[in-house]
């Protein structure tokens, strides 16, 4: 019989609540959704916590890892100089196809080095992306944000290849048959920006193989206007932790407001449905993590902060992931090894 089920490597002690809130996400994960889980790390502490939860579950497997890469430690140093660290020990169960991708709440720095040693870039990748998919205003769509903190500085065809690889993205696992992709930038006018903007422009306006929307200022991010965003680094970290604020905020003001006064507390109680289903739109815990595209095998990058629900989504964004296959239709894209397609400037 073909086994079918889903295996993720799950980071049992990235992060800074693992193991508790990692184990407690991967338990979760493993009796609502349809995989199975490998956690890495110090077998008695993983063991520990599986215990404060009572689990009976058979698709829960403890991987033996040694140590841990801090976040106090330059990533690509740690990475080496701990090779039965739980990112490396996670990383080679994809490299030997004994799991199809891995979740780590730990430094992302390592995670990404971690990668790139073990697994690889894809065939004409020059930088791995991380792409962190964002709430837009209406409901049930969804943009994806790329690069959120991979690459601080970026080439013009860097900027290229993740508009490709956030299509790509977009149109198996989001489901928009034609994602529209915008640049972020300062206006909507081709000439407006830094010069990584208007030559990025240039590209991706005669590429046949992007359907390419212009230019996205800030306030078009959320607007459901794009599908794919793209930019460097920099840009893309600041926003996502300001994105992550504001959520934060006003998640916080409805709590103190709404159930102000008698009228309040009856509204709150009438809206309680309403409020869930507002939270689970606007929650950044709710999205989980971001995928690093660019490398041979699903990899996704949590919150150093994540708690369990996080851990829980992260799981399953990585096995959505996995269930369409998107590293290999990512790698059948002919675009990537077409040079002429992306000028180095």
């Amino acid at each position: 019989m073909l086994e079918t089920r889903t295996k993720i490597a799950v980071d049992a002690m990235g992060g800074d609540n693992a193991p508790k809130e990692i184990v407690a996400g991967a338990i979760r994960a493993a009796a609502e959704l349809e995989v199975d889980i490998l956690l890495v790390g110090n077998p008695d502490a993983i063991q520990a916590e599986i215990e404060k939860h009572g689990n009976t579950l058979n698709n829960i497997e403890i991987v033996p890892a040694d140590g841990v890469v801090s976040m106090e430690e330059e990533a690509l140093v740690g990475v080496r100089r701990k090779p039965n660290a739980s990112i490396n020990v996670a990383m080679n169960l994809v490299k030997e196809n004994r799991a199809q991708g891995v979740v780590s709440a730990g430094h992302s720095g390592a995670a990404m080095a971690a990668a790139l040693l073990g697994l690889g870039r894809i065939k004409g990748i020059d930088r791995p992306a991380i792409g962190a998919v964002f709430p837009t205003m209406y409901a049930n769509k969804s943009v994806i944000l790329l690069d959120v903190g991979a690459n601080v500085d970026c080439k013009p065809k860097y900027l290229e290849q993740f508009a490709l690889m956030g299509s790509v993205y977009s149109k198996y696992v989001l489901d928009i048959e034609e994602p529209r992709v915008g640049l972020v930038n300062i206006g909507e006018e081709s000439c407006k920006g830094n010069e990584l903007a208007k030559e990025t422009y240039k590209l991706l306006s005669n590429n046949p193989q992007i359907s390419f929307a212009g230019n996205a200022e800030g306030r078009d991010i959320l607007s459901g206007d794009f599908d794919v965003i793209v930019c460097d680094g920099f840009v893309g970290n600041v926003l996502l932790k300001f994105a992550e604020a504001v959520g934060g905020i006003m998640l916080q003001i409805v709590k103190e407001e709404l159930p102000f006064g008698v009228r309040g507390k009856v509204g709150a109680s009438i809206l309680k449905p309403n409020l869930k289903r507002i939270k689970q739109r606007i929650d950044h815990a709710e999205h989980g993590g971001a995928l690093l595209l660019g490398v041979n095998g699903v990899c996704i990058v949590s919150h150093g902060s994540s708690q369990s629900p996080s851990i829980f989504n992260a799981i399953r964004i990585a096995k959505e992931a996995v269930d369409h296959g998107i590293i290999e239709k990512i790698q059948n894209n002919q675009d990537f090894s077409k040079k002429e397609l992306a000028v180095d400037s």
